[in-house]
C-alpha cells in the first residue's frame, strides 16, 4: 500500500469518545445510574453514531465525483486534447491543486470516520521497517523539493525485523511528513530516523518489587521508536498534548493553515492501535521532534482488543 496522506486507514476511537464509552451498558449497569442520565447517555451515543454514519456517507459520495473531475483536469494538463498558453497552464494548475487538495480532506473525513467507529483491523506481517521507511521517503521526496525542503533518512542497520502493518506505519509517518513540511520554511530541514528502544511500559496495577524485575528484564530493545524532526517554528509546551486532538490548529496558524487538524489525531490513534504511544519535543523557535514507538511484540491488552473487535 502507498504510503501517501490521501489513504484512509483505521483507528481506534479518540480519548474523548474512550470516556463516553466508559459508561457501563446494560440492564446491571444501567441500574446503577440514574434512569435520565442512563437515558441521556444512549441518546448521545446514538446521536453521534448517526452523526458519524452521515460525515462517512457525504464523504463517499463527493469522493468519486471528485475523482473524476480531477481525471479531467490532469487530461487536460497533459496537452492531449490541445495547446495551451501560459495563463491557461496555470488556472488548470491552480485547480489541479485545488481538487488534491479537497480530495486530501476527503480522505481524512473517511479516515475520522471509520476509527471514530473503532473499527481498527490491524495487519501485521514480518517485513523491513528500513525498506517500509525509504518507501516513504521517496513517495514524499518530490513534494519536500517543490517546497525547497530537504529530506533525510538513512537506514539503520540495528533494527531488527519484526511483524507490524506496514500500510498504518506509512500512514503515521506521512501524516508526520506532511505536518513537518506545512510548518517548515523554504529552505528548511526534516530528518526521519528509527532505532531500536527500550521501552518500559508503566502500570499502575504492578508492585514496587515487579516494577524492578521488569527494570533488570530490559537488556535488549523491545520497541522501534521513529522520529520525524524539523526545523520549523515550534510549538508552545502548552499544546504539546492539545496538537493531538481531534480539527486542532494552533492559534498562530488557524488562518493561513491547510487542512482540518486531524492529521496529528489520525496518527495518534493508528499508534495507539499498534499499542504504541506518540509524543511530540518542542520550544517555541527551535521546531519539533515528532516521535512514536511501535513495539517488537503487541502487549497481551492491545492483543486482546483487537481480538475482541
Amino acid at each position: 500500500m502507498a504510503a501517501s496522506p490521501d489513504k484512509p486507514c483505521l483507528s481506534q476511537p479518540s480519548a474523548a469518545r474512550d470516556e463516553v464509552s466508559a459508561v457501563p451498558s446494560g440492564a446491571q449497569a444501567d441500574a446503577d445510574y440514574p434512569s435520565d442520565l442512563v437515558q441521556n447517555y444512549h441518546q448521545l451515543a446514538e446521536r453521534f453514531q448517526r452523526t458519524t454514519n452521515a460525515l462517512a456517507s457525504a464523504a463517499h459520495d463527493l469522493k468519486t465525483p471528485l475523482a473524476i473531475l480531477n481525471g479531467y483536469i490532469e487530461l487536460l494538463q497533459s496537452e492531449k486534447l490541445g495547446p495551451l498558453n501560459q495563463r491557461q497552464r496555470d488556472v488548470i494548475g491552480d485547480m489541479r491543486a485545488s481538487g488534491q487538495r479537497l480530495q486530501h480532506f476527503i480522505q481524512d473525513f473517511l479516515s475520522y470516520t471509520v476509527l471514530e467507529t473503532g473499527e481498527l483491523r490491524m495487519q501485521n506481517e514480518p517485513g523491513d521497517i528500513n525498506a517500509c521507511l525509504s518507501e516513504v521517503c521517496r513517495i514524499w521526496s518530490a513534494r519536500f523539493q517543490e517546497k525547497g525542503l530537504a529530506l533525510y533518512f538513512l537506514a539503520n542497520e540495528k533494527l531488527p525485523g519484526f511483524s507490524f502493518d506496514s500500510a498504518k506505519v506509512q500512514r503515521v509517518i506521512s501524516n508526520l511528513l506532511e505536518n513537518a513540511s506545512k510548518f517548515t520554511p523554504a529552505g528548511g530541514t526534516v530528518w526521519l530516523h528509527a532505532e531500536p528502544y527500550m521501552w518500559e511500559r508503566r502500570s499502575a496495577s504492578k508492585t514496587g518489587v515487579e516494577k524492578e524485575r521488569r527494570r533488570q528484564s530490559l537488556s535488549v530493545p523491545n520497541a522501534v521508536k521513529v522520529s520525524v524532526s524539523d526545523t520549523g517554528p515550534g510549538i508552545p509546551p502548552e499544546y504539546h498534548q492539545e496538537v493531538f486532538d481531534d480539527f486542532f490548529r494552533l492559534p498562530s496558524n488557524e488562518n493561513h493553515s491547510d487542512g482540518m487538524g486531524l492529521g496529528l489525531a489520525i496518527a495518534r490513534r493508528l499508534v495507539n492501535g499498534m499499542g504504541g504511544k506518540l509524543w511530540v519535543e518542542s520550544e517555541p523557535g527551535a521546531g519539533c521532534k515528532f516521535s512514536f514507538l511501535v513495539p517488537l511484540s503487541p502487549s497481551p491488552s492491545s492483543a486482546a482488543k483487537r481480538k475482541n473487535k
